[in-house]
């Protein structure tokens, strides 16, 4: 098929049509209109002008969203140029809505430093940047002039390509979001241009996770039990009257890559983001009474006791001073204290609380002999 004849097919037929997979090779490329008629977008948020000699759509405000119309993207290679007009502009894949999307984006201001670019899944309207800190890295950003900026998607893992398409910016061993299709949209304060679409066009890149390296060190605590949340009253920081008792209900939640129990993915976004509290408890059999070293990983707030006994608490909020290592992020950097151990079975419990983005923890241990957990 000639390019012509494809083009003129393009125009012919709604975009879902010229999206369909042919019976032999490759879906055809998708070059995406930026007129009005063809995407999703509320009234006076969104220009569709000539800028620098080519069609392209304007984004006016930080946050209303342009959606395409008429694709289901499932994995492919997209491309586009962007110049951002605002600190920050997103690109959002395998979109089912609003609350569940893969999402992709710039920090302009960041610009050359380790936190430029960063991939994210947003789960029931909670954007995971923030536990997540391994998606992020440094690129060059142009602020006065295009980005190019190559995605390559198949099944669970990405590649992103900024300006320089000879060397991924980001790669992405799991996409971690809920969905595996769905549209692709953008907000973000921006100018949009040479929007293309590849289906099925992957490059090469398998399908199937990458490696989760954490998997080869069995010193992570990755089974627990969970509580369902309690949204805390207001100006209260903590009381003992919300520590489990005795019949308290319990389920088990076990820890995803890097050892990250996500608490947003059980149990979702709180009702106009309300400050909430749930309580995790493990068991630790040691066959001797001996004094571990614990790295723990938190977002945001935590209360940790040890055989009934309170053992440590501490705050990982992002934009305060109290924040921790690194930049407020959920990581096993953020804390490390002792864990003392008696001979026979032995009890942590934790009351975590969250307002603030994503929800959850990883523990570690400095070792792990003379004792067994639940794997």
């Amino acid at each position: 098929m000639t390019k012509t004849r494809t083009a003129c097919l393009f125009l012919l037929l709604p975009l879902c049509a010229a999206a369909q997979k042919k019976k032999n090779g490759p879906q055809d490329v998708i070059k995406v209109p930026l007129q009005a008629e063809h995407w999703s977008f509320q009234p006076g948020t969104v220009e569709f002008i000539t800028y620098k000699s080519v069609p392209a759509m304007k984004l006016l405000n930080r946050n209303d969203t342009a959606v395409l119309k008429q694709l289901d993207f499932t994995n492919g290679t997209i491309e586009y140029d962007v110049q951002a007009t605002s600190p920050f502009t997103s690109f959002y894949f395998r979109r089912i809505s609003r609350k569940e999307n893969e999402c992709f984006y710039f920090r302009i201001p960041s610009s050359g430093k380790g936190d430029a670019v960063q991939y994210a899944p947003t789960l029931d309207g909670i954007n995971m940047w923030d536990m997540l800190p391994q998606y992020q890295t440094a690129a060059w950003i142009n602020k006065d002039d295009w980005n190019h900026v190559k995605l390559v998607i198949s099944g669970r893992q990405m590649r992103v390509y900024v300006n320089d398409t000879s060397k991924p910016a980001l790669e992405v061993p799991y996409l971690e979001g809920n969905t595996r299709h769905g549209g692709i949209a953008f907000d973000g304060q921006a100018i949009i241009a040479n929007v293309v679409v590849k289906p099925d066009q992957t490059e090469g890149l398998p399908s199937s996770e990458g490696t989760d390296i954490t998997n080869n060190d069995p010193s992570y605590l990755r089974t627990w039990q969970i509580t369902q949340p309690m949204t805390t009253p207001e100006k209260i920081d903590f009381s003992k009257a919300w520590i489990p008792g005795k019949d308290t209900p319990w389920e088990t939640i076990r820890a995803e890559r890097r050892g990250l129990v996500n608490v947003t993915r059980k149990f979702g976004s709180a009702e106009n983001r309300a400050r909430r509290i749930v309580w995790l408890k493990t068991n630790i059999r040691s066959t001797v009474a001996q004094t571990r070293q614990v790295q723990l990983g938190f977002s945001d707030e935590v209360w940790v006791f040890v055989n009934d006994k309170p053992l440590y608490t501490d705050k990982n909020l992002y934009g305060y001073p109290i924040l921790k290592q690194p930049d407020g992020r959920c990581s096993v950097e953020n804390a490390s204290f002792a864990l003392p151990l008696v001979a026979g079975n032995n009890e942590v419990l934790i009351g975590l609380a969250n307002d603030f983005y994503g929800w959850g923890i990883m523990a570690k241990l400095d070792k792990f002999e003379n004792m067994t957990f639940d794997k």
